[in-house]
């Protein structure tokens, strides 16, 4: 049988009596702007990761540029990010007139590699941007460590990860500021562009919402230059729909992904990624030839609650990648490759100092071999058979 990428409509259909209600009562109310519901959703968002501030915002994108505006990023400054993430976390630096500094990634988590980020520092670095890439938290405790030697801001890109965690701390909790999208594919998915920004500190709190609305206060007051980043009644009500039920929803991709990493980890050639090189690429690489591994499986980091907003593979040899991508959509099953080209690589960056750009082997090594498979909650048993029984005749042929 088919097996998309993601249903989206398999998640929102049933619930269409519920979010029919929560449209027809922003309808009568009225409150499009800032209604009762955008602090709801504030409300329950904060509750759910168990931090003191959230704040609406109108997309993932926003929410990142929003935080990166009220730490006052601009001209002069260093962002260091990692270069394997998608383009808004280095695209948002560049917005703010800083330079975003490319980082590599960690061949195991694909996270951030903060030995890396350490060789790029300079004097005119102002701050990090860990990516929760994947639904799976970076080394926070290595991104704060590091943070605080040089005196550096933390902003945590978790686009991919609302209800991720890292020792039992959420994600977006352990910095200046966390960010979330509520993009339709995400695991909290709306009904259009929407995300959060969340934060300990009152005062960035106060900054960031008084800077959501083009830096007025009180309104037609404007002490600073802010932006309309504002969410949409309409959305927060029907997330607030959807909320309710995101434990469920998270439960559900973790045990698929738990039923690829068992059946799939019985294949001839198929490896499960290996903790014990996390720290060296070229370790890595000669363990995977050393198992003469074809694919290899994504792992939970021990320190991490994964919540799997991909299932990534490793896919290993020259053109493997593409060839099984191909062979997967011959048979009807979706696939996705995040991402084909590192942000060192985009041709808009190619102006920035080689500083900015240099040394990413092991990300340009990644954006060859991943591959995404479909691991979304309303994946039915037989549609995970489907998927595992192509990737054997791959493999195996």
């Amino acid at each position: 049988m088919p097996v998309p990428l993601l249903d989206v409509n398999a998640q929102n259909l049933p619930l269409e009596d519920e979010l029919t209600a929560a449209f027809t009562e922003v309808l009568h109310h009225g409150r499009f702007i800032n209604g009762p519901e955008v602090k709801g959703l504030e409300d329950e968002v904060a509750a759910f990761l168990k931090l003191p501030h959230a704040i609406g915002v109108s997309s993932g994108t926003d929410a990142l540029l929003l935080a990166f505006m009220a730490l006052d990023f601009g001209p002069g400054d260093e962002v260091l990010c990692p270069t394997f993430t998608f383009f808004a976390t280095a695209g948002t630096i560049a917005r703010t007139g800083a330079t975003p500094v490319f980082v590599d990634s960690c061949p195991v988590s694909f996270n951030i590699d903060i030995e890396d980020a350490k060789r790029k520092v300079t004097d005119k670095t102002k701050a990090i941007v860990p990516v929760h890439l994947f639904g799976q938290s970076a080394d926070m405790d290595a991104v704060n460590t590091f943070a605080k030697e040089h005196e550096l801001r933390v902003v945590e890109d978790g686009a991919q990860a609302i209800g991720a965690a890292y020792k039992g701390t959420s994600s977006g909790g352990l910095s200046d500021f966390g960010t979330f999208s509520f993009f339709p594919s995400k695991n909290l998915g709306g009904f259009g562009d929407g995300g959060m920004v969340v934060c300990n500190d009152p005062e960035l709190e106060e900054k960031a919402r008084i800077m959501r609305m083009h830096g007025g206060k009180p309104k037609y007051y404007h002490h600073v230059v802010g932006g309309n980043f504002r969410l949409d009644t309409l959305q927060a009500a029907l997330l607030l729909v959807k909320l309710k039920r995101y434990k469920e929803y998270t439960a559900a991709r973790q045990a698929n992904a738990a039923y690829y990493g068992e059946k799939l980890d019985e294949l001839p050639g198929v490896v499960t990624a290996d903790l014990a090189h996390m720290g060296s690429a070229a370790a890595q690489n000669e363990w995977l030839d050393g198992q003469a591994a074809k694919l290899v499986l994504p792992i939970i980091i021990p320190e991490n609650t994964h919540i799997w907003n991909q299932y990534t593979l490793r896919v290993i040899g020259e053109g493997q990648r593409d060839a099984l991508r191909e062979h997967l959509t011959g048979l009807g099953i979706g696939s996705e490759i995040y991402y084909p080209l590192t942000m060192d690589q985009q041709p808009c960056f190619q102006s920035l100092p080689e500083s900015s750009r240099a040394h990413c082997g092991v990300s340009h090594q990644l954006s060859g071999e991943v591959l995404s498979i479909p691991v979304f909650p309303e994946l039915k048993p037989e549609q995970r058979d489907e998927v595992v029984a192509a990737i054997g005749g791959f493999v195996g042929g």
